[in-house]
């Protein structure tokens, strides 16, 4: 994608008029209470909007108008190839408005905004077409049943999906959840993280105008006890898919439970550890991809936040990389020359801080670690790099979700090994060596979802994105990521 200038973005910015109601039966509305909730600039503290703050009364609305619409078919009856062109005219759309939403993420959740529109929305769009373009594609079975007996094997939509999603990547976890959902026939209920909502009600715009009937898509953005809790605790809702923390992923587990055991798939937090071993080919390239640690922030759940090297390349590989980290220097998020931009809010922001004086009673600073003012926030944080860790430290064991990396060091494949493991989490992990058969031992004894190998935290989606452990349950992306949002009916005929 061409670049933009500062004048450009600032200038859209100032011009923009971002949705703020909740999206409930096909229309823009207020919330039930009336109540609405500051949504400010992280990079600024200024006010972008109003938006909406649902409650109770505004969850059952929209799962009333969820069930009414999946049980009158008015989407889920509809030919797999219908829902198909009905979201490949939704990718158009995305496509169209690219400008709109990178700005409306960026002034939400403080991220480069030409990052978001040269890279990750290009990326999104191509998400849900392949999404569309599968549904079509999935076939039933006949299980090999005895003479004179018919079993036909069939995928069914589940009914009615809430999809709880974080702030990080708030347009790619609704499009992850709420693409294959709508896919498969479903009716969905979409709650954004409260900092970031505005690409969601936007999403909700663009799936009414490319053709979703009404009621069949919902936003409701609001509070996490408010909206997220009820949502999760609602007896009509059949299946609930959630991305965020592993402490909220475990009430979410806790709320099926309680009211009536719906699907509860969770893709939760991650201490990631990246291997670098001292056959490495290209250490220059391997750095300038563990520095990407800082990238979006550090506000990512696979992020490689654990490197660990063998002792014969520690410190000349620490070197690349501190040099390679000095390029991630925060700044205006509207600057196209930026490429971190700020935390999402200052809540976050002290809590990044915290866990960093924690790392320098812990280990030795020898990047950054500073809280950073630029115009009127206090809300960035520069790149920050910490030496000398061993896993017992806070910092090696609990996700920070920000710019800050752990650099510990082994000198055997099974102390790398021991220690890449010895987390509660298991989302991603990177190996880099040129030992093939090294590549293969490891990416068998590493607990994780995904193991890269000679690269970093690649995802797309042809392939299956989540985690074991703590880190949740249940796949995103591929087509394993329909298997959450439908169920199997055996149908069983003697003739």
């Amino acid at each position: 994608m061409s670049i933009r200038s500062l004048d450009f973005w600032t200038r859209r910015a100032t011009e923009l008029k971002p949705d703020g109601l909740a999206f409930i039966a096909g229309r823009f509305v207020q919330s039930a209470s009336g109540k609405a909730y500051e949504n400010r600039n992280p990079a600024t503290n200024g006010l972008i909007n109003l938006v909406a703050e649902c409650g109770q009364v505004d969850v059952d609305g929209a799962v009333s108008v969820a069930r009414a619409a999946f049980e009158a078919g008015v989407w889920s009856r509809r030919s797999p190839t219908e829902r198909k062109r009905v979201l490949l005219r939704l990718a158009d759309l995305i496509e169209r408005d690219l400008e709109t939403i990178a700005l409306l993420e960026s002034l939400d959740m403080g991220k480069p905004v030409q990052v978001a529109f040269s890279y990750e929305l290009p990326d999104l769009v191509e998400y849900v077409r392949w999404f569309a373009e599968s549904i079509d594609k999935i076939y039933d079975e006949i299980a090999p049943a005895p003479r004179g007996n018919l079993a036909l094997i069939r995928r069914e939509a589940v009914g009615v999906v809430a999809a709880v999603v974080p702030w990080n990547f708030p347009l790619d976890m609704a499009v992850w959840k709420c693409i294959p959902a709508l896919a498969a026939g479903n009716s969905v209920i979409l709650k954004p993280a409260e900092q970031s909502p505005l690409t969601a009600l936007h999403l909700a715009r663009l799936i009414a105008e490319a053709g979703v009937p009404d009621g069949v898509f919902n936003v409701l953005p609001g509070f996490g006890a408010a909206v997220g809790q009820p949502l999760g605790l609602h007896m009509d809702v059949d299946c609930l898919a959630f991305t965020g923390s592993t402490e909220v992923g475990k009430r979410f587990l806790s709320y099926s439970a309680q009211s009536n055991m719906k699907l509860a798939w969770l893709e939760c937090g991650g201490k990631s550890p990246n291997i670098i071993f001292d056959d490495t080919d290209d250490l220059d390239a391997a750095a300038e991809l563990a520095a990407r640690v800082h990238y979006n922030q550090g506000e990512i759940c696979s992020s490689p936040t654990r490197l660990i090297v063998q002792k014969g390349v520690h410190d000349a590989f620490l070197e690349k990389v501190i040099a390679h980290s000095r390029a991630y220097a925060p700044g205006n998020p509207l600057d196209p020359n930026t490429l971190m931009g700020s935390m999402v809010d200052a809540e976050h922001c002290g809590r990044v801080m915290s866990y960093i004086e924690k790392g320098r009673a812990e280990a030795s600073l020898v990047l950054g670690g500073n809280r950073v003012t630029i115009g009127s926030s206090e809300n960035f944080i520069e790149p920050t790099i910490f030496a000398g860790v061993t896993p017992g430290h806070i910092i090696a064991q609990e996700e920070i979700f920000g710019p800050v990396l752990s650099v510990l060091s082994f000198e055997t494949e099974a102390e790398a090994v021991r220690m890449a493991n010895d987390s509660i989490y298991g989302l991603m992990a990177s190996v880099f060596t040129s030992n093939l058969s090294r590549a293969h031992r490891m990416s068998e004894s590493l607990r994780a979802g995904t193991v890269a190998v000679n690269t970093v935290d690649l995802i797309s989606p042809l392939v299956p994105f989540g985690g074991m452990r703590q880190s949740g349950n249940g796949r995103d992306n591929s087509l394993h990521a329909f298997e959450k949002y439908t169920q199997m009916k055996t149908t069983w005929i003697k003739f």
